[in-house]
């Protein structure tokens, strides 16, 4: 028999909440059969007429259905030992929030399942916001360093003057973005001339950057280039292979991902963030850990 999942009411804990799983990789989950149960399906059958709305809503709004929605298979005792297949659907915090906007609104668990996972959904997007700009500012800072490092490799390799050092750079942003130079990146993406472009790639753009900033540098090094030409060249074709390994997987092409916010502004934001997390205490005399 399928488990009976309590409804507790008051100040307890969500009935949503109470379902939630975590699978070993870390990851919340709900199971559709449990859902079903908390929102008063008795006839399975009639909710997998909801979920099959949720997963075409999910559809037309541009994600995949398949990053929200498993169907598997479980085995369940019936009773006297004996066990029986079902089918069950694996759900997203994002599924359910479909789940609960095509379920019956006449009951009135579901207008509370809207409110919960509307807010957990937000919640979550906010802490995602927050990963995202921690991301950013790690992989920029590693832009930074790498840079450093790249020019000193160019520099070993023959590129000394700052425009040869400029046209070295173009060449690595020629090969991974299918042959824009910075200007030409600037313009696409409509930034001007005083921005600069790391400052305003996500974390995913960024990444490729680095990747082709660190091996760019590793092959000068490795295979002692020399001269000015092969520093080019070769810079060329690293930001060629990282742009062709993203093709492969299927992956969005540099320039067509979306201008982000300027890192800068995040990092006075985050800054005045802690200042404020710390003038209470230091109001109140609460001593300052300096571990």
């Amino acid at each position: 028999m399928a488990k009976k999942i309590a409804k507790p009411t008051g100040g307890h804990m969500s009935p949503f909440e109470r379902i939630r799983e975590v699978n070993e990789a870390g990851n919340e989950y709900w199971e559709s059969r449990d859902l079903a149960e908390v929102l008063d399906y008795t006839q399975y059958r009639n909710f997998e007429a909801v979920i099959e709305k949720a997963k075409m809503a999910c559809f037309n709004s541009g994600h995949r259905i398949e990053d929200h929605f498993a169907d598997v298979s479980k085995m369940i005792e019936i009773g006297k030992g004996g066990r029986r297949e079902i089918d069950v659907t694996l759900l997203s915090r994002y599924a359910c929030y479909l789940i609960i906007q095509n379920a019956d609104p006449k009951k009135e668990i579901v207008a509370q399942g809207q409110t919960y996972f509307a807010t957990q959904t937000r919640r979550q997007e906010m802490a995602d916001g927050r990963i995202e700009e921690d991301r950013r500012i790690l992989l920029r800072e590693e832009m930074r360093r790498h840079n450093v490092q790249l020019a000193d490799a160019a520099k070993d390799a023959g590129v000394v003057a700052p425009m040869d050092y400029a046209i070295f750079q173009n060449h690595g942003y020629m090969g991974l973005y299918g042959g824009l130079k910075q200007e030409d990146i600037h313009r696409r993406k409509g930034l001007n001339k005083s921005q600069k472009i790391l400052d305003h790639m996500g974390s995913t753009e960024l990444a490729a950057n680095l990747f082709r900033a660190t091996q760019a540098e590793e092959k000068l090094r490795r295979e002692e280039v020399k001269g000015k030409a092969a520093a080019n060249r070769t810079h060329r074709e690293v930001g060629a292979k990282v742009r062709q390994t993203i093709q492969e997987l299927g992956g969005t092409m540099p320039e067509e991902l979306p201008v982000a916010e300027s890192i800068k502004k995040i990092e006075t934001k985050q800054r005045k963030q802690l200042g404020k997390a710390e003038t209470p205490a230091k109001k109140k005399g609460t001593p300052i850990s300096r571990d």
